[in-house]
């Protein structure tokens, strides 16, 4: 699942997995992290997790361009439309597609630097706790990739859920 959040007051300001790596020291963040923006101030903590704790941060979000160098001769549903769509519906419009955190997307790092599309190590049911500390809006989505295995061997984007622990 692709996420991202935006500073509610300036949407310039957003969840930067390039300022986060260099921040955490690692490239997988894991529950006790802050989550960083392009400005290195934190946007979100990252509470829990009950997944294996594989997550990515190095791959972009999919476009339609993505899906024509995977040989898709149409338009193909993608991330990076998704989050604009889905800010328009709430009369936002973001400064950029950021590079996203890709929760449970299972990016191997192989000693030579080669990188591959994993299956997933998560199971249905698995879930992160992200608590907010700057207004913020987050925007979500379930990846349809259907071409390479990262939504699983049956190439079957899968559904995602969130819920809203405490609007305080």
């Amino acid at each position: 699942m692709d996420f991202w959040a935006f500073n509610a007051e300036d949407m310039r300001e957003f969840m930067s997995m390039e300022h986060l790596r260099p921040t955490i020291g690692t490239i997988r963040p894991t529950a006790g992290h802050k989550l960083v923006t392009n400005r290195r101030r934190p946007i979100l903590l990252f509470e829990e997790d009950t997944s294996p704790g594989v997550h990515d941060t190095l791959m972009a979000a999919c476009d339609n361009y993505r899906y024509g160098l995977l040989g898709c001769t149409h338009y193909h549903d993608n991330c990076t439309d998704n989050l604009f769509a889905g800010m328009a519906r709430l009369g936002l419009t973001p400064p950029e597609c950021p590079s996203p955190l890709n929760l449970w997307m299972n990016i191997p790092v192989h000693p030579d630097g080669a990188t591959e599309w994993g299956v997933p190590a998560s199971k249905p049911g698995d879930y992160v706790v992200l608590r907010a500390v700057m207004d913020c809006v987050v925007a979500m989505s379930a990846c349809p990739q259907d071409i390479l295995p990262i939504n699983g061997q049956n190439l079957n984007p899968t559904v995602a859920h969130y819920m809203v622990l405490d609007a305080a």
